[in-house]
């Protein structure tokens, strides 16, 4: 989208854009620019660039010899530069034409990494807060050049004139705003310095700012980046590094980690939270790309597993989106997230080998984060598993711990399982530990590659049932009638019922059934109720033996020596559908629809039963 490509007119002769501007600055600030604040970002960004221009153009000159100034009082927005400037043949080529950008000059191309700006329509951006720009340069390439005036409107019209060399002594840029009255939120003085100091306060360049107050401007970057400063000692370093974490990020870290990639031009600090994170939430790092602020909420920047750091950086060799408010994704930013990875894992095995009680902090708040780390990276898994924090049935401690108790390790495959024998499992003298929760139970199952005595070995209700002790048979006999009765009332949920003795003894039933067992019990239903169809065909053809869900009752419990003496059927069953309930809750699993209606039913019988014995 350009410009009318015609003969330059007479000074002054109003032009106009190709393009409908207003309804591509609507565009731009619904789709491109997340906030009308950018419009100074993008001032700012022109300006350095023009600056890198200047320096490319006299390498001799001091660093700091250039600089930016700002300006902004109730009436005007201006942002000054002393940077490369701009002839008038550059004006009507690079002011003129909607997506192209004076980088891309001959000489200049082959030289962009040098510069923040891709893409040219920054100036643009400036229509969000103001009907007329106004831009004076001079070019510092001519000699004696004479200084150019462009002036664009929101209407899509703009001029040009050739004004005195003395119209501006110095070469550079000059952009001033008239802002419109809706958009005085951003273009207070006020804001206008904090914007400034919120973009740019890493900006290798000096930049000052006048509220036009009369008084001197005072610095927006006084001082550089707290990384490229001196210390006198490792330690203070490493105070005023977590310091500035805390001011930008709004957090006390737990640990600062520092980042160097010379490769790139990439340094900064990652901040470790203090608290731990929802598992998967990845928090948005501060991105700087040659000081220039570049996004608040870059998640690209590291990998996923690595939601327990933010970071801050800046970074000379990254590319910016086209809104410069993320990142590009492309070979180099990929080769970044890789590097920043290996730091992380770097600091983790020095926490490790020499800093215990950091350790333990960290694995605290983050040890889901280390967990999905050490699933997939052998060098982590041997550093930290032994440290992670798993629940088992001697409460919640370290599988070192743990291993070091019970030889050998049986793990459940869910949250649900763990919860119905962890109870009787402990009593029993087995060790096991609760694989329910995301990554665990592939951990614990690797365990012997760090301890290779420690044998580990899934729960099955056989190896549960196999350590309660069965009754004598006297009392096996003078149970039967009752267990029959059971056994009768609960085989509508495929359930066996038998009499052991175990502990504790105030438990009095326990539930064995595995979430594998009622799934295939559920489609042998289904194959069944199918018969003869298409769906039984192919139902009946996966049909396995299903599985039997086992209610075992505690000869030990006082309750259940009662219940196995009754001798009216009715009650039996009762009792029975009420011993079910309550190890079916126990569980802690969902119930089904049925046994929520049993678990009612047998409670209002038994009251029932009760209140008749009592009249």
């Amino acid at each position: 989208m350009t410009l009318h490509d015609t003969p330059v007119s007479p000074a002054g002769a109003d032009r106009t854009f190709q393009v409908d501007l207003r309804g591509l600055v609507d565009l731009l600030s619904h789709h491109l620019y997340s906030s009308p604040r950018v419009y100074l970002r993008e001032l700012l960004q022109n300006a350095v660039d023009a600056l890198t221009a200047r320096h490319r153009l006299e390498p001799a000159a001091p660093a700091d010899a250039f600089g930016i100034r700002l300006y902004a009082d109730a009436s005007v927005v201006r942002v000054e530069d002393d940077g490369v400037g701009l002839t008038e043949a550059d004006v009507h080529t690079f002011l003129a034409t909607i997506g192209r950008s004076s980088k891309r000059a001959e000489g200049i191309a082959e030289q962009r990494g040098d510069f923040i700006g891709q893409f040219g329509i920054g100036l643009l951006s400036c229509f969000l807060v103001a009907d007329e720009i106004h831009v004076l340069s001079r070019s510092a390439r001519t000699p004696d050049a004479p200084a150019v005036e462009w002036r664009g409107r929101g209407d899509g019209s703009y001029t040009v004139r050739t004004l005195p060399a003395s119209a501006r002594p110095r070469p550079g840029t000059t952009v001033t705003l008239t802002p419109r009255a809706d958009a005085r939120e951003w273009t207070r003085p006020a804001q206008v310095h904090t914007l400034a100091r919120h973009f740019g306060s890493l900006l290798r360049h000096p930049v000052t700012f006048d509220d036009g107050t009369g008084g001197p401007g005072s610095p927006v970057n006084p001082e550089p980046a707290p990384w490229a400063r001196t210390y006198p000692t490792p330690g203070s370093r490493s105070r005023a590094l977590a310091a500035y974490g805390a001011d930008v990020l709004g957090f006390t870290p737990l640990d600062t980690i520092e980042l160097d990639l010379p490769a790139v031009g990439l340094k900064g600090i990652a901040c470790v939270l203090p608290e731990a994170v929802p598992a998967g939430r990845r928090h948005g790092h501060r991105v700087h790309v040659k000081g220039m602020l570049l996004s608040e909420q870059a998640e690209e920047i590291l990998p996923e597993w690595a939601f327990f750091v933010r970071c801050v950086v800046d970074a000379e060799s990254l590319r910016p989106t086209a809104s410069r408010e993320s990142l590009y994704e492309d070979d180099t930013l990929a080769a970044v997230r890789d590097a920043l990875a290996e730091r992380l894992r770097a600091w983790m095995a020095r926490v490790a080998a020499s800093d215990p009680d950091l350790l333990a902090r960290f694995l605290q708040a983050h040890h889901l984060a280390v967990k999905s780390l050490a699933v997939h990276d052998d060098e982590i898994l041997r550093m930290l598993l032994p440290w992670l924090p798993f629940e088992t049935t001697d409460g919640h401690c370290t599988l070192d711990e743990f291993a070091r108790t019970h030889r050998t390790v049986l793990v459940t495959s869910s949250v649900e399982e763990f919860r119905q024998v962890a109870a009787i499992a402990s009593a029993a003298g087995l060790g096991v530990v609760n694989g329910g929760y995301t990554y665990d139970r592939e951990l614990v199952h690797r365990l012997p590659e760090i301890r290779p005595e420690a044998v580990v070995a899934d729960l099955d209700p056989g190896t549960l049932t196999a350590h309660l002790d069965p009754v004598d048979r006297e009392t096996e006999l003078a149970a039967a009638a009752y267990l029959a009765q059971a056994r009768d009332a609960l085989s509508v949920f495929d359930c066996d019922v038998a009499l052991r003795t175990f502990q504790p003894a105030s438990a009095p039933a326990l539930l064995v059934d595995s979430r594998e067992a009622r799934h295939e019990r559920t489609r042998s239903q289904l194959a069944r109720e199918q018969e003869g169809g298409v769906w039984g065909d192919i139902l009946g053809a996966l049909r396995q033996e299903a599985p039997r869900a086992q209610l075992i009752l505690n000869q030990l419990n006082p309750l259940v020596r009662t219940a196995v003496t009754i001798d009216e059927p009715e009650l039996a069953r009762t009792s029975a559908e009420a011993l079910y309930g309550q190890a079916a809750m126990l569980s802690r699993r969902p119930l089904r629809p049925a046994e929520s209606s049993l678990i009612n039913r047998s409670f209002l019988n038994l009251l029932a039963h009760a209140l008749r014995k009592d009249s």
